[in-house]
């Protein structure tokens, strides 16, 4: 359990060798049963590649799908409407290309930190690729580095194929992998290389890219820095390389520079709430094919894939087990403040209190119940009171008075406001709203917070918005 000192710093806790491979273990077991119809399905392109060549269909168009930076995100938090992303919705984008005629790529960059909540997602996040039928991952260094601690590199190789750009003694990973798709005119080779930019010079990024004898290719290059002198080499030098992928700056992929040079330069988005296609058709030139990009949201109206809505229940599942709220790590209050919960506010605030009981923040924590997530702390730390404090909502079996978004969310610890008989002013921490309402978890909050705000009013005058978060706001 992380430990709090007197100076209110986190600090991680330790897991012993033991409890380490306690822990590997425990990330597995829970989903085998997911595991084992991943791989009876057909999502397993590694062993169709073998004998893919002769039953390849005759296409006029081929797509390579491309992802990336997820950092974690399985799916939105679905506090609000309008939300991208999920990885159960994925396979409706995907499926829009029959799978001979399509390649799906994703760049890497797989989670945000090696905490063990981030280790659980890594470990999901590999088995949803293979459910989606992914034909190559590209690991970032902290992917390799997180792959290898928890004993997983032999296992994700057998259900997709993986490629990356750093080399390590101990671990043997190609940095390249080319799939072939039949077109009307022939056969076209697609490579899909990572490229370490810090270690190799970009002369030799050509070497990269094999001709195929009677086929035509389109190379794709994976890097792992965004230079715009150096990407400018690569296209005077390089003229074989077709794509290059940049790391992510925003959420939403965009293209770099000019969408009809070569080569097409652009980035994937973070958090999956887009999809990358590059779609190849014949061009005007005889041996010259035409690249396409587009963007595609992942929107919540797609349809759901079930075996993926099974991986994410079995993800809630290892983070209850884990009990990954009770580790969760606290800061200590000043002054030794505390919460109270909203119940003892009552006796002197019977009218904002009965008004906040009819809001929705007050079922707040039963929204997590109605989905499962009661459990995990990155959605509880938003719906109950001082999770991220000493004396802080813990477990509804321990700290039931500290569920909902409560009087001291945004009014802040009462114990000495209580104490005092309302002598002393409420104080420090107190949450705001942007807190929480985030783009990422609230996208209808920016430039509706007057709407929000009318829907949890719970003083006297409705217009007396400036007193949200003063004592003795009502006036009769």
């Amino acid at each position: 359990m992380p430990i709090v000192n007197h100076k209110s710093k986190i600090l991680p806790a330790r897991r012993s060798a033991g409890e380490n491979r306690r822990f590997k273990v425990c990330l597995c077991l829970p989903i085998a049963a997911v595991w084992c119809l991943a791989a009876m399905s057909t999502c397993s392109p590694q062993g169709k590649l073998k004998t893919q060549d002769s039953k390849l269909a005759t296409v006029d168009e081929v797509s390579v799908f491309l992802t990336g930076n997820e950092l974690g995100a399985l799916k939105p938090c679905g506090c609000s409407g309008g939300q991208l992303g999920g990885l159960d919705r994925r396979s409706a984008v995907f499926a829009g290309v029959p799978k001979q005629k399509r390649l799906i790529v994703d760049t890497g960059g797989l989670v945000q930190s090696d905490s063990e909540q981030e280790l659980i997602k890594f470990n999901i996040i590999m088995q949803a690729f293979g459910l989606l039928g992914y034909d190559v991952v590209n690991l970032t260094e902290k992917d390799i580095e997180i792959g290898k601690n928890l004993g997983l590199l032999g296992s994700i190789g057998s259900s997709f194929n993986i490629i990356s750009s750093y080399g390590r003694p101990d671990v043997k990973v190609p940095v390249k992998f080319t799939k072939r798709l039949r077109m009307r005119n022939g056969i076209v080779a697609i490579t899909v290389a990572a490229f370490d930019m810090e270690s190799s010079h970009p002369e030799q990024i050509a070497e990269f890219f094999t001709p195929y004898r009677s086929s035509r290719s389109v190379n794709i290059a994976i890097l792992n820095r965004r230079a715009s002198a150096i990407i400018g080499s690569i296209a005077r030098i390089a003229p074989v390389v077709d794509c290059l992928v940049c790391p992510a700056e925003s959420d939403e992929p965009m293209v770099i520079g000019d969408p009809n040079e070569r080569p097409l330069v652009f980035s994937v988005g973070r958090f999956g709430r887009y999809v990358s296609r590059l779609q190849i058709t014949d061009g005007s030139e005889k041996d010259r094919l035409k690249i396409s990009f587009s963007a595609i949201p992942v929107t919540e109206n797609l349809p759901q894939e079930k075996l993926l809505i099974e991986l994410y229940k079995a993800y809630q599942q290892l983070v209850k087990d884990s009990n990954l709220l009770e580790k969760w790590g606290r800061f200590a209050l000043p002054n030794g403040l505390k919460y109270t919960g909203s119940e003892s506010c009552k006796s002197c605030h019977e009218y904002e209190y009965e008004k906040w009981s009819s809001e929705p923040h007050s079922r707040a924590y039963a929204t997590l119940q109605s989905v499962g997530s009661q459990f995990d702390p990155e959605c509880v730390v938003c719906h109950t009171v001082g999770m991220k404090y000493e004396s802080g909502f813990v477990s509804q079996e321990s700290t039931a008075h500290l569920k909902n978004v409560g009087c001291e969310t945004c009014h802040g610890p009462g114990s000495e406001h209580i104490r005092t008989l309302g002598k002393a002013k409420s104080t420090e921490p107190k949450s705001q709203c942007l807190d929480c309402h985030t783009p990422e978890q609230s996208s209808h909050y920016a430039g509706n917070e007057q709407l929000y705000l009318e829907k949890i009013i719970h003083w006297g005058e409705p217009n007396a918005c400036g007193d949200v978060k003063k004592e003795g706001s009502r006036k009769d």
